[in-house]
């Protein structure tokens, strides 16, 4: 018997194609919904409409990281449903404000490939970019991911491993965001009462609550974003790899640490880039994810005088509370770690 679809293995990439992704996937108020009945995110811009339209919005726009995970999922099916593990981000900017009723699709370009030492898989780099019905581009984002080959024995390309930035440049960012009416922003129905001005650079912030991941809420997730990659939605196919078990979806880590950020940071409404990211260790279901913060920088923006940007790192831990957490530079090797985030949010001033 023939198999309708089996993705691409390391081997079928070519550095420098274009993969138009299927299926085009318009964001409804249900999917809002049911991604806020999964992770709880609790930021005020996002969570009411009377007060996103207030402030200058004209509904209550998509949380920043469901528009992430619905173009990533349309890009799974031809770069990493074959995937061991997907590695890191970099580059990552929304661009553009995602409403529901709008249509999101994908494109993806192979910039960098190299194979692995034992020839079992090797990495694809991808630049991936999602626009809506008009061909506006709300997010692009650059991504790699550790791929297996088909047949061990089958020639690789010479290796080429993008050269990527550090941090997306501030001056950059904040696209996504509408000019916001400072005079109707209400700091106590947002949850908190510090603005940009009040962190300071170096302050860490513990999150504090922790949350624990079960297997059925896991896989409500990937179904929503339409996430086929075989190690997390296959138990047969998980089971053939070093894991023994299904691994939970990276982006599953990063939506529950940025939920648990509202404790410190509920006035960082709008995630405006990703500067990198790394999934340091995996996470199984039954395990607990807490999280603690730290302030690198405070930036300006350029003609903005309505919000600024601080550059945040969020380490995200598994049963591991976050209060007597180590909080070095070099604890993301720390066998409780499991996800390092750099990434710039906007804040009212």
């Amino acid at each position: 018997m023939s198999s309708s679809v089996t993705g691409r293995y390391f081997e079928d990439f070519r550095l420098g194609e274009t993969i138009r992704h299927a299926t085009p996937r318009t964001i409804t108020a249900g999917d809002v919904a049911l991604y806020n009945g999964l992770f709880g995110p609790r930021f005020a811009v996002q969570s009411s409409e009377a007060f996103a339209r207030a402030i200058g919005y004209r509904c209550a726009p998509v949380d920043d990281l469901l528009v992430f995970h619905v173009v990533f999922g349309k890009t799974v099916p031809d770069i990493s449903v074959n995937a061991v593990a997907n590695l890191g981000y970099a580059d990552c900017r929304f661009r553009a404000p995602v409403y529901p009723g709008d249509t999101l699709s994908a494109v993806s370009e192979v910039i960098g490939l190299k194979e692995n030492s034992d020839r079992t898989s090797g990495v694809v780099y991808v630049r991936s970019r999602g626009f809506n019905q008009d061909g506006v581009m709300v997010l692009d984002y650059v991504r790699w991911v550790m791929v297996r080959k088909r047949d061990g024995a089958a020639a690789a390309p010479a290796a080429q491993v993008p050269v990527l930035p550090r941090a997306v440049d501030s001056g950059t960012i904040g696209t996504a965001c509408p000019p916001i009416m400072l005079a109707a922003y209400d700091f106590i129905l947002a949850g908190g009462t510090r603005s940009f001005r009040d962190y300071a650079v170096g302050e860490k912030i513990d999150h504090v609550d922790g949350v624990t991941v079960e297997e059925a809420e896991h896989q409500i997730a990937t179904r929503l974003f339409q996430n086929v990659a075989r190690v997390h939605v296959n138990r047969l196919a998980a089971a053939q790899t070093r894991f023994g078990r299904r691994l939970i979806y990276g982006g599953y880590v990063i939506s529950l640490a940025r939920a648990l950020t509202f404790n410190g940071f509920a006035n960082a409404f709008h995630i405006a880039a990703i500067n990198g990211g790394r999934h340091v260790a995996p996470l199984f279901a039954g395990d607990t994810v807490f999280a603690w913060s730290e302030v690198l920088t405070k930036a300006e923006l350029p003609g903005r005088d309505d919000v600024g940007a601080l550059r945040l790192r969020t380490v995200a831990t598994k049963d591991r509370p976050c209060d007597d957490f180590p909080c070095r530079r070099d604890d993301k090797d720390h066998p409780a770690v499991i996800l390092e985030l750099d990434y710039w949010v906007l804040m009212p001033r």
